[in-house]
C-alpha cells in the first residue's frame, strides 16, 4: 500500500522531509503521482524502521548565565558518564525563554523525527514551565526525555518551586533596572532641562 506523505508521518512519525531524503537515498520504496507528488511503500518503510532507528540520542544541559559554567561542565560530564559518545546541546540561557537558539534547534530535530531521546539533568534544565507541554511535543514526534534525576515532588513543592522561579526572574530585572537607576534619572534630568531651555 502506498501512502502520501502526510498519512507516512502519522502512521510512522516521520516528517515528510525525512522521508524525501530517504527515497533520494534509495532507503524507500517511491513512485511519484501523475501530479508530481510522492507516495511511499508502507512496507518499505517499516523494513528500514525495523532495521535500524537511525534517530539520534542527544543531551541537552543549561545553566542561566555564564558565571554557572563550571555547573554546566559537571552537568555535560554527568550526562556523558551515563549516555556516552552522544552529541551534546549545552548553552545559557533562563529557562523562561522559550527562544534559546539550542532549544529551538533540538525542537525542530524532534518535529523532523531525527531524535529519539533527549538526556536531561533535571527536568528544570529543558525548560522552567511548560515540561508537561514540552514532553507531549517530543512523544508525538516519537521522541522520549529521559531525565536522570527525577526527584519526585508534591505538587505544592512544585508550585512552590515554580513561584520561587518567577520571583527569582522579576527581582533579576528589579536588581538590574536598579543598578542603572542613577543613570537613568541622570539622562531624564538632562533631557528635561534641555526642554526646558
Amino acid at each position: 500500500m502506498y501512502l502520501t506523505p502526510i498519512e507516512a508521518q502519522e502512521k510512522f512519525g516521520y516528517h515528510p522531509r525525512t522521508l524525501a531524503r530517504w527515497a533520494e537515498a534509495g532507503k524507500i520504496e517511491c513512485i511519484k503521482s501523475p501530479g508530481g507528488h510522492r507516495r511511499y511503500l508502507a512496507s518499505s518503510i517499516e523494513q528500514l524502521i525495523d532495521g535500524i532507528d537511525s534517530r539520534s540520542v542527544v543531551l541537552y544541559a543549561r545553566v542561566s548565565t555564564r558565571s554557572q559554567s563550571e555547573d554546566l561542565t559537571s552537568q555535560i560530564e554527568y550526562l556523558g558518564r551515563n549516555y556516552p559518545n552522544c552529541r551534546c546541546y549545552s548553552e545559557y540561557g533562563s529557562g523562561l525563554n522559550f527562544k534559546r537558539k539550542k532549544f529551538i534547534n533540538l525542537m525542530e530535530k524532534v518535529a523532523e523525527s531525527e531524535i529519539k531521546t533527549i538526556v536531561i539533568a533535571h527536568k528544570d534544565r529543558l525548560c522552567r514551565f511548560g515540561f508537561d507541554f514540552v514532553e507531549w511535543f517530543c512523544s508525538l514526534h516519537k521522541c522520549q526525555i529521559v531525565v536522570l534525576n527525577n526527584t519526585y515532588k508534591s505538587p505544592q513543592q512544585e508550585l512552590m518551586d515554580d513561584f520561587m522561579s518567577i520571583m527569582h526572574c522579576f527581582s533579576s530585572k528589579l536588581y538590574f533596572l536598579r543598578r542603572y537607576e542613577k543613570d537613568i534619572k541622570s539622562t531624564v534630568d538632562k533631557m528635561d532641562k534641555t526642554n526646558k531651555t
